[in-house]
């Protein structure tokens, strides 16, 4: 690792990528922390903490919702229409679907389509945002309540997003990583010595006391070992061995091709979704009918602080990974793609029963994903419902946060790695 650290920043090219990206990311940052002209977030902030849904958000966002900073909206937007589009091109859409199977021309075209729709989505949801909070805290708008203010406020924060839809596409071209994904752990990130420092005074305090500080290591070692639990189902495959039909293919055994299926092949997609589908109708119905008598009975079961609500969010994240499991890897496409390439399965015939071989695979390894996924995902969730525990709401271990963090960190080491090889093997050819 050591060496991989060193070889990197004697390589010009990788370099220059990443002081590149640094770049960017202060940028990101800085504009994170410049507040929209003519709004005060100081009930804003306040009121965030309280609320699971802008909490997430704020926390992917590196605290730039509370701040309602110009970048306040982030990639949010795009993700949405991303995650949208590739729905719909699912057969569910045809022309959608034509272009997907249309190599670099139809991605390209799809990407444009993205695009549009991020725009509208980050126009929406921005009128929506502002408007739910000039109701709720009615001096965030200085000027007063019109509707050319808070106009006026959604329009810079569209073009706050766009912005940084394009910071992220420079990362993506000139620098190190997928921007996108930098853009939110580097926001995720942010927020952490704000969280480490909110634990210690919970936990420590002015008194600093032998049980407070060994609660507070307690629960940095337990933060450890989350990040390890998630590095380890973030790597964890199953190798389905496969083998060439053509004589003139021999293998040794220690060579064997395999086919690898992650354990978690949807990745953080079913947290998201299924935060959501827990929290957005209810911060909705909060909005517009802030009085109404059935509020906290939909807030028992939607809320994600209680033990109901938990367990409902612990299954429609299990099924959430397997629906889209399902979407991410195609067992009929596996089975016609290993038939095309002269290569099976040892002791399964090609074709459906190939097929159902997969699918049956898939479907085990799934169950140890969803089940990883969602314990991780209902963990800071949980834990505050622990009265011995006595841990805040914004204090949680584990979370969508660190699936993230850790998972940007080994795809971008990866492709370090892999720049690194390329570089090595062209030097090699050219001696």
């Amino acid at each position: 690792m050591f060496r991989t650290f060193v070889d990197m920043f004697k390589n010009k090219d990788i370099r220059n990528r990443i002081f590149f990206t640094l770049a960017m990311l202060f940028i990101f940052r800085f504009g994170s922390a410049i507040t929209v002209p003519g709004v005060d977030v100081t009930e804003l902030t306040k009121g965030i903490e309280n609320n699971s849904l802008f909490n997430m958000i704020n926390l992917l966002g590196g605290g730039a919702l509370e701040q309602l900073s110009i970048f306040a909206m982030g990639v949010g937007p795009y993700i949405t229409a991303s995650i949208i589009i590739q729905l719909l091109s699912m057969d569910v859409v045809p022309a959608l679907t034509e272009l997907a199977k249309g190599g670099a021309s139809g991605k390209k075209q799809i990407d444009r389509y993205t695009r549009y729709l991020a725009v509208v989505l980050a126009f929406f949801q921005a009128t929506v945002l502002v408007y739910g909070f000039s109701q709720q805290y009615t001096t965030l708008l200085i000027g007063g309540q019109s509707w050319a203010s808070i106009l006026y406020v959604v329009i810079l924060l569209t073009a706050g997003s766009m912005f940084t839809l394009w910071i992220g596409d420079r990362i993506s071209m000139k620098g190190i990583g997928n921007g996108i994904s930098m853009l939110i752990a580097a926001g995720i990130i942010a927020r952490l010595p704000h969280q480490f420092t909110s634990a210690w005074q919970t936990m420590v305090g002015e008194s600093a006391t032998a049980a407070g500080i060994g609660s507070f290591a307690i629960y940095l070692i337990c933060y450890l070992l989350i990040i390890v639990f998630v590095v380890w189902m973030q790597t964890a495959e199953r190798k389905i061995p496969i083998q060439y039909t053509s004589s003139t293919v021999t293998t040794r055994k220690q060579d064997n091709t395999y086919l690898p299926l992650k354990i978690n092949s949807a990745s953080v997609i079913p947290v998201i979704f299924a935060s959501a589908i827990m929290v957005a109708p209810l911060q909705i119905c909060q909005m517009i009918w802030p009085d109404a008598s059935w509020i906290s009975t939909m807030a028992r079961f939607m809320g994600m602080q209680t033990v109901e609500s938990l367990v409902i969010y612990v299954i429609l994240i299990i099924l959430f990974t397997f629906f889209y499991a399902k979407l991410q890897v195609d067992p009929e496409k596996i089975a016609e793609n290993l038939g095309k390439s002269g290569t099976y399965i040892p002791n399964i015939r090609p074709g459906a029963e190939t097929k159902d071989y997969v699918n049956k695979v898939l479907s085990r390894i799934t169950v140890l994903g969803s089940i990883g996924l969602a314990f991780i995902a209902v963990l800071p969730h949980a834990l505050p419902l622990i009265k011995s525990i006595n841990l805040p709401a914004n204090m949680g271990i584990g979370g969508t946060g660190i699936i993230i963090v850790v998972g940007v960190a080994m795809e971008t080491v990866k492709q370090i790695k892999g720049r690194l090889t390329q570089k090595s093997y062209q030097g090699f050819m050219q001696k």
